[in-house]
């Protein structure tokens, strides 16, 4: 019984998903009401039906009382969790106690990230976004909300199998010396090619990145691409699962339990054969290296029964990432990313700058500008008052006549911006307008939305001609590239993402510990055991109620540290049953000196859930820490540890210390 809705104040819909069980109870609901000719209403108008009184009534407490209802829950202990976005409201809904308010708070929060990086700055016109959640073409309207649906229940599949979306941090696969070839190989081979060649159509490859199911085994920047945040990747990772979703089973197989376990040993083949000219795969030369594992064996076979999905790869998608470039920041810059597979569940991911995207940092400079404008003039601040702080009003005139001479050069139409922008100027700099006063406030609104207007005529992905992306044939050699690049290690990393980490190598230092989760939270990178493999020996946990037992208390510790840590808190430690759980959470410097503990803010309930994919909680903590440690590099670490509860708490604190010193190299490793 599970539900996420997004509506205007108005009550129209612009978006629903709903699980099988609550589709099923709305059409028993509203199917006994027919309409003409015996017809039942269409599942949108039900829809419509239940949730408008809700909306009105909150719209009718926000104007009336300037405030409103977070959540409640009904009488049939179905909770609500309400939360307004402009002058769009998300509502989440849970009838079968699987969710709490936290957890569809942060749906919610997911959902408007998710939305965020398919439109970028589009969402920050409300008109806008209900032409592009909500377009008038019932196909097209089918295919957007098909697309959010489906990275919705993506989001919501990861969150419970994934231990990475649990934590929301990037997982590594660990394994340096393989992640250091295919960084160099990415770096020297195929970004140098892709980007030196003729058919790239005025795009640029900025990252470029290989996944193997959800965790990074290589990822490569170029010098002068921004900083790719662990938010902005984990969302990325979404939308390819969306694209081509893990169908490798990600618990253990019965061929697994006939297998024996063995410490995690790694091996280096030989150079596969290549054809240096024209990088594509010799396939007719065999192998030169045969892995011993066991475990191998199975992956292959299970290689045989996966199918490659339907979209075509070489079809690119537009997002819309946050960049800190030397020309200036921009949140949503409009990139496009392919997702090309290398074999089922192995994936190249590659993000481009496409032309013309200087126009979106000057799109959000003057978006700022007036906003900043519209919110003094609305204070009662006025005249030379107005602009106090900020650069003289002058200079945003001639930013924005600028702006414009640039986007008649770049054959945009700009018309509409151009009389908007007539109508401010006569306002605010002649004789007979009121100048800057209040008055000026709707002329800024009208400025905003047409600056958001231009932004979705230069960037919006329905813009994207079919000549506007990487010749399928340069798509195809850099696959071949990687493939050949990969061809002997491929089974290897299937079973490796299921074996990334596992508790053999680590019983012998630290007897009792059934499990951990080490986070840097500095490069949003985490570091923990599977809870899906079987070995036979007996420190692993198996398949059954006892992996699962283990896996839900886990998952609610988690919970349970994240309340916590809103209160203040950062060190926890509690026992549960027959195990004993520790949670902490600290700073150091560069070199790994431990900084002082300090008291970190208590945050109010209101906001949004922590985590780095709803909001980024831990960069806003490192800034607040900073602040003291102006002339080092602070980082932020947390560790997450179950033990038997026999262990003396002692010993427990012991293994806590030692075990994060001993993961503290790993972490080394570079991401981005």
């Amino acid at each position: 019984m599970k539900c996420l809705l997004v509506a205007t104040e108005s009550a129209e819909v612009l978006f629903y998903w709903t699980d099988p069980e609550f589709e099923h109870n709305v059409q028993e609901q509203y199917g006994a009401s027919q309409e003409e000719e015996g017809r039942p209403p269409a599942f949108e108008d039900s829809i419509n039906t239940l949730f408008a009184p809700i909306i009105i009534s909150c719209s009718t407490m926000a104007d009336r009382l300037g405030d409103s209802y977070t959540s409640f829950t009904t009488e049939n202990n179905h909770v609500y969790v309400l939360n307004q976005f402009d002058e769009c409201l998300y509502i989440a809904v849970n009838g079968d106690g699987e969710e709490n308010e936290e957890d569809l708070k942060r749906k919610i929060y997911v959902m408007k990230k998710l939305i965020d990086i398919m439109f970028g700055m589009v969402t920050l016109s409300s008109s806008l976004l209900r032409k592009e959640l909500r377009p008038q073409d019932t196909e097209q309207r089918n295919r957007v909300w098909k697309k959010l649906q489906r990275l919705l229940e993506t989001y919501s599949r990861l969150r419970e199998q994934d231990q990475s979306f649990l934590v929301e941090a990037v997982e590594r696969l660990i394994h340096p010396t393989l992640c250091e070839q295919c960084i160099e190989f990415l770096e020297r081979r195929l970004v140098q090619q892709i980007n030196s060649s003729m058919e790239r159509a005025g795009e640029e490859v900025l990252h470029a990145f290989i996944l193997v199911h959800t965790k990074l085994l290589a990822f490569y920047s170029s010098r002068n691409a921004s900083t790719l945040i662990p938010s902005d990747l984990l969302a990325l990772i979404i939308m390819v699962q969306d694209h081509y979703p893990s169908s490798f089973d990600l618990e253990t197989t019965p061929e697994e339990l006939e297998s024996t376990s063995a410490p995690d040993i790694f091996f280096t083949p030989e150079h596969s054969p290549s054809d240096q000219d024209s990088g594509r795969l010799s396939s007719d030369s065999p192998p030169v290296f045969q892995f011993v594992d066991p475990d191998v064996q199975m992956a292959e076979d299970s290689l045989q029964t996966l199918e490659v999905p339907a979209p075509d790869p070489m079809t690119p998608s537009r997002v819309f990432l946050e960049s800190t470039l030397k020309e200036g920041f921009c949140p949503m810059m409009p990139h496009s990313m392919y997702c090309l597979p290398l074999w089922p569940s192995i994936t190249l991911v590659l993000l481009t700058k496409i032309p013309n995207s200087q126009v979106a940092m000057h799109v959000y400079g003057l978006l700022d500008a007036f906003v900043k404008l519209e919110k003094r003039l609305s204070e009662g601040l006025e005249g030379a008052a107005a602009s106090r702080g900020q650069p003289p009003i002058q200079e945003l005139r001639n930013k924005v006549d600028k702006f414009i001479r640039l986007l008649a050069t770049l054959d945009f139409q700009t018309s509409h911006l151009q009389s908007v922008w007539s109508e401010f100027k006569n306002k605010a700099f002649t004789r007979s307008g009121p100048g800057i006063t209040r008055a000026l406030v709707p002329s800024c609104r009208s400025m905003k939305a047409q600056l958001c207007a231009v932004y979705r005529q230069c960037f919006s992905a329905e813009c994207m001609g079919s000549h506007q992306r990487l010749a399928p044939t340069l798509q195809e050699r850099a696959l071949s590239m990687v493939q050949e690049k990969l061809m002997d290690w491929k089974d290897f990393l299937l079973v490796k993402s299921k074996r990334n980490i596992t508790m053999v190598s680590y019983l012998e230092e630290f007897p009792g510990l059934v499990h951990f989760i080490y986070t840097d939270r500095t490069a949003g990178q985490m570091i923990a055991p599977s809870l899906n493999v079987t070995d036979r020996s007996a420190s692993e946990l198996g398949k059954g109620p006892l992996a699962h037992f283990i896996k839900n208390k886990v998952w609610s510790f988690v919970a349970t540290t994240r309340r916590y840590l809103q209160k203040g808190y950062t060190t926890v430690t509690l026992r549960d049953g027959d195990y004993y759980f520790c949670y902490f959470l600290w700073f150091e410097n560069e070199t790994g000196y431990k900084l002082e503990v300090t008291d970190i803010p208590n945050l109010p309930d209101d906001l949004a859930p922590i985590g780095m994919l709803a909001w980024d909680y831990y960069r806003k903590l490192l800034r607040f820490y900073s602040k003291n440690h102006q002339n080092e590099v602070v980082k932020c670490y947390e560790l997450l540890t179950m033990h038997l509860g026999v262990i003396p708490t002692e010993y427990i604190l012991q293994h806590c210390s030692q075990l994060a010193r001993k993961l503290w190299e790993p972490s080394r490793i570079p991401l981005l």
